[in-house]
């Protein structure tokens, strides 16, 4: 296929999408990267076009959107919005995280919970796609606020999820207290106590390994691809952005297969620490970001360094980039610069912090790039691992978890190698994730009918 004739091909799929959604950039943004990549194949395989698969994936089949009032500490009633997106139960009940965020809006959602359904459809576990949450900040608030927060946001919300229909997760701004308020105010709702959520914490039906799933898995999946040029992470200079979970827990599993981190972020700005964040120093981040959240420019106070106020850690040199902090936080100019910098894989942590431009940049330098729906997909994997556990009554110890978690990812890389190889040898691995993931979930939509 020529490119003239994909261009015309996206652009005559993508008009409908656009002005029936307007307004969503960032769900036009992830529709378009997928539908370059499978519309070639769908075009190879009619039975797809014919009963129009790719045009209700990207249409979700359920948008739930409520307001959330509740009350603060100097009593004031606050209103926010909610939202949950329940795009695909082709192979599973709906999977994705809830994010409390300011930048929260229904295009957001849309576009985290498009990719959810592909990124699910990888991990081989039989999870649909879904994503939800709200435009809440929880910085600055008390643990009390946060409570009222959750418990009126699960008033309504509660009606729409369940262990067999819609299991929810954390995500950007959601974490193990508010899971916790969150599945407290379920469980009293329903009388009920059962696997409706993940992530929760280890004495209430929690797995082990599920905060560290995403970080370990992005960088198991940069090992794997550097396992197909004959190397390894050791010995490597990684820059990662991020001081979350996944920020944290992939600094700790790159130093332990011999690499070294220089760098972590958040809003504000990113430290740059040459000596590399070493596990001494990792403990003190998770201390700083998880139970003080405070501002990663204090890591400079403590161990020296460069603090770079309103920057992204791109510019710094490094062998092997790991974006984990949002989406759209690498540009082209950013990618051009990693590459010029010696840069030569680059493992997503993050749901598409990469710009198209930026992804086009890697894929033509001819560069390791593991796509955020494969590479990242770890978190997710653990989530479907605790709901097995969950419904079976059971506890993992950690190196069982771990070691199902591993594969997984060799797995997902393996199935991104299958439909992601050219005649050349070169490993694409957006068109690999996106296929490999579209053809179970496609498959199984066939089988179902027009539902």
């Amino acid at each position: 296929m020529t490119t003239g004739t994909l261009k015309q091909l996206v652009d005559e799929f993508m008009a409908p999408v656009i002005a029936r959604n307007a307004g969503e950039v960032e769900f036009h943004q992830a529709v378009m990267e997928v539908a370059e990549s499978l519309l070639p194949y769908i075009e190879e395989n009619p039975k797809y076009k014919h009963a129009k698969i790719l045009q209700r994936l990207s249409e979700p089949e359920r948008v739930i959107m409520f307001r959330v009032p509740w009350l603060d500490d100097k009593g004031e009633v606050q209103i926010n919005r909610g939202f949950r997106i329940e795009m695909n139960s082709a192979i599973g009940p709906y999977k994705g995280g809830l994010r409390f965020h300011p930048t929260v809006n229904l295009g957001i959602l849309k576009f985290l919970a498009f990719e959810q359904v592909l990124k699910n459809s990888l991990t081989t576990l039989p999870m649909g796609g879904g994503k939800g949450g709200s435009d809440f900040d929880p910085k600055g608030k008390s643990d009390n606020e946060v409570m009222k927060f959750c418990q009126s946001f699960m008033n309504e919300l509660f009606r729409h999820i369940g262990p067999n229909t819609d299991v929810p997760a954390g995500d950007i701004g959601v974490g193990g207290r508010e899971v916790g308020f969150m599945f407290g105010q379920y469980k009293r709702l329903k009388n009920e106590f059962t696997g409706v959520f993940t992530g929760k914490g280890r004495e209430w039906g929690g797995s082990l390994i599920r905060l560290e799933a995403t970080g370990y898995g992005t960088t198991y999946f940069a090992e794997e691809m550097l396992k197909t040029r004959g190397d390894s992470l050791q010995g490597k200079i990684v820059t990662i952005s991020g001081s979350g979970n996944v920020a944290q827990y992939a600094t700790e599993k790159v130093t332990q297969f011999g690499g070294k981190v220089v760098t972590l972020s958040d809003s504000s700005g990113f430290i740059y620490d040459p000596a590399g964040i070493d596990p001494g120093k990792l403990a003190w981040v998770m201390d700083l970001k998880n139970i003080r959240r405070g501002r990663i420019s204090e890591y400079t106070d403590k161990f020296g360094g460069e603090y770079h106020e309103g920057l992204r850690p791109w510019a710094i040199k490094c062998d092997v980039a790991m974006p984990c902090a949002t989406q759209n936080e690498v540009n082209k100019e950013e990618a051009m610069t990693l590459l010029k910098n010696g840069c030569f894989v680059v493992s997503e942590g993050a749901n598409m912090p990469s710009v198209p431009e930026a992804i086009e940049t890697y894929i033509n330098s001819g560069i390791l790039y593991g796509p955020g729906k494969a590479a990242n997909a770890g978190g997710v994997a653990t989530s479907g691992l605790e709901m097995t556990q969950n419904s079976m009554r059971l506890s993992w110890s950690r190196e069982e978890v771990d070691a199902k978690l591993h594969q997984i990812m060799k797995n997902i890389h393996e199935t991104c190698v299958r439909f992601g190889k050219e005649d050349s040898g070169f490993i694409n691995y957006v068109n690999g994730a996106n296929v490999g993931g579209f053809v179970k979930v496609a498959d199984a939509m066939l089988a179902q009918g027009l539902v």
